[in-house]
């Protein structure tokens, strides 16, 4: 049988349940749906030239890959392009092809310097190695049980803290927008990345099919959000965080913790019963947080980067 790399369909419905699949076998510590893949390739910035290509055998989807170009990066001609096959249809060429087919596209776009996360196996790493990338920094995955394990106890906020959901900013949430620009300024990253457009923000992150503004937490300092945790849930039983940040002038006050505390305690009362986040690996900060939350480590995933041309 052969094996065809193709671009998603998102008018196809069995193109995004087949590529939501392929990501959840690939990566079940990471929140996918057909409607979140969908989302990703209609709402992402023109400029990011954004791509989900799969490859298929016999009809089947059996690997996928994300590609986009660094548009809000300060630093022009750098791309991301990651790959995942499934786990029961590895060695079938499907990564290779993948992983071609990205690179020819992002070079003809201008890319020079390409990302990729690969998951830290042995398979994976030597894969990505013989494709000519080298290692650089490196992340986790983090599982939280949520229906068997033991939550600290939550704490009331500190006097003039209050806290509040996104949903509170439902009519407007601009301030939102303004701390997610700030503390995502600071998130260990190998490209710079800046927020700027307020209307881009809007269709890519806040109508974003996965967020939970209910479960979304924000500690709010003199009217102002300060800190917060970002809840992504599947419509299931499983949540994830998919930030948690604290403006600089509000820091050193335990004000995420607090945030992903209650964001926590709220996901097991509405039925929630696995909870996953990322740390990368010198993120001590949070990190340490997460460890007194009681997450455990459940994968790890290293940043490749490879020079094209």
């Amino acid at each position: 049988m052969t094996v065809i790399v193709r671009d998603l369909r998102p008018e196809v419905r069995a193109d995004a349940e087949g590529f939501s699949t392929t990501r959840r076998l690939a990566l079940p510590f990471m929140l996918s749906t057909p409607e979140s893949v969908v989302h990703t390739v209609t709402h992402a910035h023109p400029d990011a030239h954004f791509g989900q290509l799969v490859a298929e055998e016999d009809g089947e989807i059996i690997g996928t890959a994300q590609i986009s170009v660094a548009h809000d990066s300060p630093e022009p001609g750098q791309g991301s392009a990651n790959i995942y096959v499934r786990p029961d249809r590895v060695h079938r060429g499907a990564g290779s092809l993948l992983l071609r087919t990205a690179e020819e596209r992002l070079a003809a776009l201008g890319v020079r310097k390409l990302f990729a996360w690969v998951l830290d196996e042995p398979d994976n790493r030597a894969f990505a190695e013989r494709k000519g990338f080298r290692a650089s920094r490196s992340a986790y995955f983090l599982r939280l049980d949520l229906a068997a394990g033991t939550l600290p106890p939550r704490q009331g906020p500190p006097p003039g803290v209050e806290l509040r959901t996104a949903a509170d900013y439902a009519d407007d949430p601009r301030p939102v927008f303004e701390l997610d620009a700030m503390t995502s300024v600071d998130e260990p990253s190998d490209i710079a990345v800046e927020f700027t457009d307020y209307e881009v923000w809007l269709e890519e992150h806040w109508k974003h099919p996965l967020l939970d503004r209910e479960l979304t937490t924000i500690a709010v300092v003199d009217g102002r959000p300060a800190a917060f945790s970002v809840a992504y849930t599947d419509g299931g039983t499983r949540y994830g965080t998919a930030m948690t940040g604290t403006a600089r002038a509000h820091r050193g006050r335990g004000l995420a913790k607090l945030a992903k505390t209650d964001s926590l305690h709220r996901a097991r009362a509405a039925g929630y019963t696995e909870a996953f986040t990322g740390n990368d690996t010198g993120n001590d900060p949070m990190i340490a947080i997460n460890q007194w939350l009681g997450y455990e480590i459940c994968a790890k995933e290293v940043r490749y980067v490879r020079e094209l041309g």
